[in-house]
């Protein structure tokens, strides 16, 4: 029994198709939404303005800066 291999990792397995993406307006983390691993800056971008948090926080102010680091979040400076 000792003598067993140790038993290996499926890479396959270790990878997902979704993820969650941080949406932060002025820096501060206002939602999250489930993002597509292989979507786009401008489809990441477009998944967070359609969050309710988010819409809340921008509607009505002008975005002045968008900063989008795909796989990890989408941060929109206004004012």
């Amino acid at each position: 029994m000792w003598e067993q291999p140790w038993p290996q990792a499926d890479e396959a397995m270790l990878e997902s198709d979704l993820y969650e993406l941080v949406c932060q307006v002025n820096g501060k983390v206002r939602d999250r939404v489930t993002a597509s691993a292989d979507a786009g800056p401008q489809e990441l971008k477009d998944l967070c303005l359609a969050a309710p948090n988010i819409k809340a926080h921008v509607d009505g102010k002008e975005i002045v800066k968008e900063i989008v680091v795909p796989g990890k979040l989408v941060n929109l400076v206004v004012r």
